[in-house]
């Protein structure tokens, strides 16, 4: 099977489950080969569709979540951006340059994007 890349190996160099390109099949998005009871992508298709995902997501960051902005306060060089993303309400600090760079304003729709890889919280 050379230039053939298992269903398994496809989801992992994408990010993403098994499950999802399945349900990408389904929906006609994507086109496997079966060979002996296996799903199989053309190396050339998994290389388009890492292509199309990498230019349409500008950072690996996967955790995203919309929302209204509720509050800005800046200062001299930072600023707090309160959001309320669903149930959540998310708080950033960012330089007051990117603030006015993005025009954020409370009432506008915006997206927080989470992306850390330690979270430490202790009392």
């Amino acid at each position: 099977m050379e230039n053939m890349v298992r269903i398994g190996a496809a989801a992992a160099a994408l990010g993403l489950s098994v499950d999802t390109l399945r349900r990408w099949e389904r929906d006609g998005r994507i086109t496997f080969e079966r060979h002996g009871g296996q799903r199989y992508l053309p190396a050339d298709a998994l290389a388009g569709l890492l292509r199309e995902r990498t230019s349409r997501d500008r950072t690996s960051a996967r955790n995203r979540l919309s929302g209204v902005v509720v509050a800005v306060q800046r200062d001299g060089v930072m600023a707090q951006v309160d959001m309320a993303c669903g149930p959540f309400r998310i708080v950033s600090l960012m330089s007051r340059e990117a603030v006015d760079d993005l025009d954020l304003r409370p009432g506008m729709t915006a997206t927080a994007v989470i992306k850390s890889t330690n979270v430490i919280v202790e009392r």
